[in-house]
């Protein structure tokens, strides 16, 4: 691989990986805690981030470093284990991609005015195109960077209309003005929202896609997951800036939209297009980012699919686009997928973990970092948390 094709891969994975986090949900999150919160949301996100941070690490090292998917890692380690993630992952990414299209058809009727049942089709079709092409991958790459980088610009554009209080935004990330009791629910939100299910492996799967693997590789894995993380905290930061200019004038936002309405009530009618633009390119780019990484979990079983890979792809986006066409909103699979979700992130970080150990994995030279080991074990055990608790509003315990 050249050095530019190289460097194609590296940031598009980063760039997937973020864009695959900053879905409708994360739109949605980030402004109902912001005006929750306020100015003390900057202390959640910077906390998340750190979290995520530990967790990205520790799997993308794992995973780039022994070439193997997350899939295979699980059954390398325990005979059907990897079989029982793929599960998790695809199911929790099949819904919440149902859940992409509708965002994405919300957002191109709010930019452009097209009826939401003729946007459902545009959404998915717009992300089915990426993979009619024999380089899917390398458009793929490209196109999530142009979508997020439309996103900063758009946001950046509103936080200059809204004039948000960026002193005391700064000064609460460090020192909140909120009970910190009260931010922890949010934090750990935030964290299953920006890693948890497939966002996780959509880097690292890409880069072993790329062919970035091995430990003479370990500069270029952590560039590139440490990339994704700084782009999807800068999106959440500045989406949160945009908020908070907004929801410190005391306005209360619509908590059936809140990320439009913020965008509404701070810059009017255009407000209201570019909150439509930020929808459809967040949705777009998660479409892509989950059909790809649940489609990932699926080629190492069977030649097949590995063979029409991207054809597999597509009929993923068909299937996700049909539902939410003719279905209407999945709430009850929603909630379901949710909590599923909860339980990914605790299992497959300690799947990781373990496996960072063993020397038939990792090799018998590689040896992981003591303090990230010990970072990843108190995330599992936060991650697990909010698992049980996902399971427990849906009286499953």
């Amino acid at each position: 691989m050249n050095g530019k094709a190289k460097s194609g891969a590296l940031l598009g994975a980063a760039f997937l990986m973020a864009t695959s986090a900053i879905g409708p949900g994360f739109l949605t999150q980030t402004a109902k805690f912001t005006g929750d919160f306020q100015a003390s949301f900057g202390f959640v996100i910077l906390i998340s981030v750190i979290l995520s941070a530990i967790a990205q690490l520790n799997i993308w090292r794992v995973l780039c470093v022994s070439g193997m998917r997350g899939q295979d890692v699980g059954n390398r380690l325990l005979p059907g284990l990897g079989y029982f993630i793929s599960f998790l992952i695809v199911l929790g990414g099949l819904v919440f991609n149902i859940g992409n299209v509708g965002g994405g058809a919300l957002g191109i009727q709010t930019t452009l005015g097209i009826p939401v049942q003729i946007s459902y089709f545009i959404a998915g079709g717009l992300a089915v195109l990426v993979f009619l092409s024999k380089d899917a991958k390398g458009i793929m790459d490209k196109l999530v960077k142009i979508l997020g980088g439309i996103m900063i610009v758009v946001i950046l554009v509103v936080i200059f209309i809204v004039k948000p209080p960026v002193a005391t935004a700064v000064k609460n990330s460090f020192v909140p003005d909120a009970k910190l009791g009260t931010l922890v629910p949010a934090i750990l939100t935030l964290l299953g929202g920006t890693v948890g299910g497939y966002i996780t492996f959509a880097g690292a799967h890409r880069l072993i896609d790329a062919g970035v693997t091995g430990e003479g590789k370990l500069k270029d894995i952590q560039y590139s997951a440490v990339m994704g993380m700084i782009v999807a905290a800068i999106v959440r930061i500045l989406l949160f800036l945009a908020v908070l200019g907004v929801v410190v004038k005391g306005v209360t936002l619509d908590a059936g939209n809140p990320a439009a309405d913020a965008f509404f009530q701070g810059a009017g009618e255009i407000g209201r297009r570019f909150s439509g633009l930020v929808l459809t390119c967040a949705a777009i780019t998660s479409i892509i980012g989950a059909a790809y990484t649940s489609v990932s979990f699926l080629k190492t079983f069977s030649s097949k699919i590995a063979e029409k890979e991207n054809l597999w792809t597509i009929a993923f986006i068909v299937i996700s686009t049909l539902v939410m066409a003719f279905l209407g909103k999945p709430a009850t699979l929603l909630v379901l997928a949710g909590a599923l979700n909860g339980l990914i992130l605790p299992v497959t970080l300690g799947v990781c973990l373990v496996a960072s150990q063993n020397k038939k994995i990792v090799g018998e030279n590689y040896k992981h970092p003591k303090l990230l080991l010990i970072l990843g074990i108190v995330v599992v055990v936060l991650a697990a948390y909010v698992g049980i608790r996902s399971l427990s509003a849906l009286k499953l315990f």
